[in-house]
């Protein structure tokens, strides 16, 4: 039987981001100034990973899962790393602090598989894989992401754009789950969004009307600890990035 899951997930950087960046102006705190904090981890400051060094890293992880833990009385079964870039110690303190899955590569569209852990990549020589581990990995992409598509952002030494019209976002986004359905039996597809981004009042109606056509062609909606479980069903053994 045809399953085809939708995840939608929700970043909150609130003024985190904005900080890390030393972006501190009223004005650019104001743009994340959000209370909330999610079920799943998030960073605690909103720094990149692949930034810090392993013991800051873990600190950061230690942290985030403290303030998860006083607030849901368990500690994040979900990691999604700031920026989307993980280090190279990230699938190993992943795994030694209890996460369940993570959702910060982009191995596939539609299928999860098992994270590998010590690729090997250096210029002008083979790249050497690592080992699959027991973390799921939930792949995402930019291209279901709200930020890069909505958000202006002016700095010192780049302009994102953004300011996207919503209903062509909204028909690029649908798309993508329409080629999942026609081209695959089963996977599952994550869209990402952030609520200072997507809390626009149109993009609230996008969003709306996104969801009514989703359902229409046949989406299950599903939080994602409810898609690694389905994943478990679907792929027993695990699945590989690599048997695509």
């Amino acid at each position: 039987m045809a399953k085809h899951f939708v995840c939608l997930t929700f970043d909150h950087d609130n003024t985190s981001g904005a900080i890390a960046r030393e972006l501190t102006t009223p004005t650019m705190l104001s743009r994340g100034d959000f209370g909330i904090v999610a079920a799943a981890h998030h960073g605690w400051t909103h720094r990149v990973p692949a930034s810090l060094g392993r013991e800051a890293e873990e600190r950061e992880l230690i942290r985030g899962n403290e303030a998860i833990r006083k607030l849901t009385g368990r500690t994040a079964r979900g990691y999604r790393s700031p920026a989307w870039d993980l280090s190279p110690y990230s699938i190993q303190l992943l795994l030694k602090h209890g996460f369940v899955y993570d959702s910060s590569l982009m191995g596939h569209d539609y299928l999860p598989y098992q994270a590998r852990d010590r690729d090997i990549a250096k210029l002008e020589e083979p790249l050497v894989f690592g080992p699959d581990t027991a973390l799921v990995e939930m792949p995402i992409s930019w291209t279901l992401d709200d930020y890069p598509a909505f958000e202006y952002m002016r700095m010192a030494n780049v302009i994102q754009p953004g300011l996207m019209n919503a209903r062509l976002v909204a028909e690029n986004w649908l798309a993508d789950f329409t080629y999942m359905r026609e081209h695959y039996g089963w996977g599952i597809l994550t869209y990402t969004f952030h609520p200072h981004v997507i809390g626009r009042g149109h993009r609230m109606l996008m969003l709306a009307q996104l969801i009514r056509d989703l359902r229409a062609g046949g989406a299950q909606f599903i939080t994602m600890d409810q898609a690694v479980a389905e994943y478990r069903l679907q792929y027993p053994q695990g699945r590989s990035e690599r048997g695509r």
